[in-house]
């Protein structure tokens, strides 16, 4: 039997229940109930448990929220580097055909222009590194400020936990 994957649970032997007694639901009391269950059934004097299994989702839809900002702002960089990709080829194809109409022109008159056109290009190439690099940084910032808050938001639900745990 060759496995085609790690993952694959038909041919990995470590997922066979047969072999891993902690995939075996006879022995595992934990593989057949719902871990929310098992959690609210918790009985621990002081312990709000629902108050934990809430914040805790709080604190995933925190980091799916930063995620899908991050994600976003990629998009964007990658959108506009290929606009700016386009910008370049376009600007080079012009480059080439004027390059060939100034054929029969002064050599000096020629690199002046080629001057001209290597100058223009690093200040566009430098605005656009600006560009990029500043949607970068607001996009990584908006991230960091939802999660941020969200841990904010958890210090004080931990603060107001262990008050009511006091009283």
């Amino acid at each position: 039997m060759t496995q085609t994957s790690f993952f694959d649970f038909s041919s990995n032997p470590f997922f066979d229940p047969k072999n891993n007694p902690f995939l075996d639901p006879t022995k595992n009391p934990f593989l057949n109930k719902d871990l929310a269950d098992v959690f609210n059934n918790l009985k621990a004097p002081g312990l709000d448990v629902q108050g934990m299994i809430a914040a805790q989702r709080k604190n995933m839809e925190a980091i799916a929220a930063a995620n899908k900002t991050a994600v976003e702002g990629m998009q964007a960089v990658i959108k506009r580097q290929g606009e700016i990709l386009k910008e370049i080829v376009d600007e080079a194809n012009a480059l080439a055909q004027e390059a060939g109409s100034n054929v029969g022109s002064a050599p000096e008159d020629q690199a002046a222009r080629n001057l001209d056109a290597v100058k223009t290009s690093i200040e566009e190439a430098v605005g656009n590194m600006k560009e990029l690099s500043e949607m970068l940084a607001k996009s990584q910032g908006e991230a960091f400020d939802i999660l941020n808050h969200r841990l904010t938001e958890s210090l004080e639900e931990v603060k107001s936990t262990i008050a009511k745990a006091k009283k």
